[in-house]
């Protein structure tokens, strides 16, 4: 009884791991025959596990959605990340999650072993959570159908508001949602455009029915957090520059966020600085709050608006007729 089981454990485990296994995968997994693992997807029927079955070759087992979420299989660090997660996750750019959160953990604290509950309440206790101020958030419902739709491969269309809050109706293939601190965006193929679009997820209204469904493209970057950030950083903007830093890339990474910039080391002394900004009087503001020396590599254009900021500087300070 007990080796079935853990089986029964670890088949559930199986399934919530993968989205579909074939019954010769799940018997090899398991060490049974094909006829167990039928056997003991009955038994997780009729415990409420909801697992669907699709006959034929190219067919197998997947663990669908119910009425009710059954229990998951957690083990020790997992329960703890989850808990933690739940902790800090109201403020980071989601609406309504932090009610939701704090629900969740709730439920959860309900069931931890009592090992777990001083490990996850030593930590809430003595952490202090510095999060950032009300700012742009997206409803969770629509966070949930992005990733859906990317999951399973299927057109979205949707009413956009860009940047300048103009309006436009998009219909694209969604491909993956990269966040950042405090913002989600959707990296998507604009089949207008006929090429690569990241949009901001908190102005993206879906306008369903949505498929049908479409083949994989090649995605437009091997680093797609790279590719988002030069994309909100750099290439939104009039006006670009390329700045070396002489600092290495492991300290300006805490003086530049990704939205702000994308770094790329030259040597263990410094790194370059790839940013943008609405026009170069903005951009010389920027560079100077870095609070570090540099070295602008481009454009030209833009050491001259700095040799006139230094005479402005000058004369306010009285060092200059």
């Amino acid at each position: 009884m007990l080796d079935t089981s853990a089986r029964l454990l670890r088949l559930l485990s199986l399934l919530q791991a993968h989205r579909e296994w074939s019954g010769p995968d799940l018997a090899e997994r398991l060490g049974v025959t094909p006829r167990t693992v039928r056997r003991d997807v009955d038994r997780l029927r009729e415990l409420g596990y909801p697992v669907n079955a699709t006959p034929g070759v190219g067919g197998g087992y997947q663990l669908g959605a119910g009425a009710e979420l059954p229990p998951l299989l957690l083990d020790d660090e997992e329960a703890v990340a989850v808990a933690v997660g739940l902790r800090t996750a109201a403020g980071n750019g989601i609406d309504g999650i932090g009610e939701t959160s704090v629900r969740a953990l709730a439920k959860l604290e309900q069931v931890l072993p009592g090992r777990l509950r001083h490990r996850i309440g030593a930590l809430n206790a003595f952490t202090v959570p510095m999060l950032r101020g009300p700012g742009p958030t997206v409803d969770a419902s629509v966070l949930t159908e992005l990733a859906n739709l990317c999951r399973d491969g299927e057109r979205l269309r949707f009413d956009y508001l860009d940047h300048g809050d103009a309006a436009s109706r998009r219909t694209v293939e969604p491909h993956r949602l990269v966040c950042t601190e405090h913002r989600w965006y959707l990296v998507a193929w604009d089949l207008d455009r006929a090429d690569w679009r990241t949009f901001r997820a908190d102005r993206i209204t879906p306008r369903p029915p949505h498929g049908p469904r479409f083949p994989p493209r090649e995605p437009p970057a091997e680093d797609l957090a790279a590719y988002v950030s030069e994309g909100v950083s750099t290439r939104v903007y009039a006006t670009a520059a390329v700045i070396r830093l002489k600092v290495p890339a492991a300290e300006a990474a805490h003086l530049v966020s990704p939205s702000a910039g994308v770094l790329e080391p030259v040597d263990e002394h410094s790194c370059l600085l790839r940013t943008g900004a609405g026009g170069l009087d903005v951009m010389v503001v920027h560079v100077m709050l870095l609070g570090v020396d540099f070295e602008v590599i481009e454009p030209e254009e833009l050491t001259e608006h700095m040799r006139t900021a230094r005479d402005r500087l000058s004369r306010a300070l009285g060092d200059a007729p």
